[in-house]
């Protein structure tokens, strides 16, 4: 197991779910709404959680897709979940958390094409969003272009100073380029 990879099972196991803005130390963060799987946060924790912070899903058919795409995430069934997630954004394109999830599913199952469209489609419904800009930079972390994810992860703090995430992003980045 690679030491990304297990740097965000190890998050996604001691973290409670909660919103992409990740709540471990350097992982994917989400768009806020505190209701999903946590994916990647700071110092290498997996605190991406995929959710909505615009889009009401009380009585939504995606809603249910949206929750076992979650669940599974968590529990490390990233085929699953991308499946879920897919289903979600097609039953919702407006769906922010969907589209986090399915992003970083994706990112999971190392399809970093498909991950890059997902993340357009984010990136069109919440514009420069510091989570985003966090989320796009673990993927390129993941991917091992540490001068992109290095870029996305500056933007993000300089929009948010304070995201936890991103500053443990940051200090992940630092130890993987070292080696």
């Amino acid at each position: 197991m690679s030491f990304l990879k297990a740097i965000a099972v190890a998050t996604l196991i001691a973290l409670p779910l909660g919103g992409c803005t990740s709540t471990a130390s350097s992982t994917h963060s989400d768009v806020k709404d505190n209701s999903g799987p946590t994916v990647y946060g700071r110092d290498g924790i997996i605190t991406h959680s995929p959710q909505s912070d615009h889009v009401s899903m009380k009585g939504d058919s995606s809603a249910r897709l949206l929750a076992l795409g979650k669940e599974n995430f968590s529990n490390q069934n990233y085929g699953l979940s991308e499946k879920y997630f897919r289903e979600a954004v097609s039953n919702r394109t407006d769906n922010v958390s969907a589209w986090a999830g399915l992003a970083a599913s994706y990112d999971q199952l190392g399809n970093f094409e498909k991950a890059d469209r997902a993340y357009k489609a984010l990136v069109d419904l919440k514009g420069n969003d510091p989570r985003v800009l966090n989320n796009l930079g673990y993927s390129h972390l993941l991917r091992g272009d540490y001068k992109k994810a290095r870029s996305y992860f500056n933007r993000a703090q300089s929009a948010n100073p304070g995201l936890e995430e991103v500053q443990g992003n940051l200090h992940l980045l630092s130890k993987v380029a070292r080696s």
